[in-house]
């Protein structure tokens, strides 16, 4: 299993970032997919998990700003990020199972 997280970086309040997950070494599409995320000195914090048949939830501290999403034919996993606050700078990583990629990294700032 490979999970390699990209477009992290540094954000103004309010901006968006997208996030992409590409991943390998096992059937993508047969497997429920999830965003979590690690700010500075706290613990790991589940953000978003999208299903095999495309149904999302979300914790509420980023629903209806933060959007997952997949695609099947690309083996990638999606978290756009809207209306960014200062308290979503984190490392966020793409999980499946027990798994998680190396993180890519958040930072919103003035």
């Amino acid at each position: 299993v490979q999970l390699v997280e990209s477009g992290g970086g540094l954000v103004q309040p309010g901006g968006s970032l997208r996030l992409s997950c590409a991943a390998s070494g096992f059937t993508f599409s047969y497997n429920d997919m999830s965003w979590v995320r690690q700010a500075p000195g706290k613990g790991l914090e589940w953000v978003s998990t999208i299903s095999t048949v495309g149904s999302t939830t979300y914790a509420d501290s980023v629903k209806g700003r933060f959007t997952i999403s997949r695609d099947n034919a690309k083996n990638t996993l999606y978290l756009q990020m809207n209306s960014l606050k200062p308290e979503d700078t984190a490392v966020y990583y793409c999980r499946v199972g027990n798994t998680r990629g190396q993180g890519t990294q958040v930072t919103v700032s003035s």
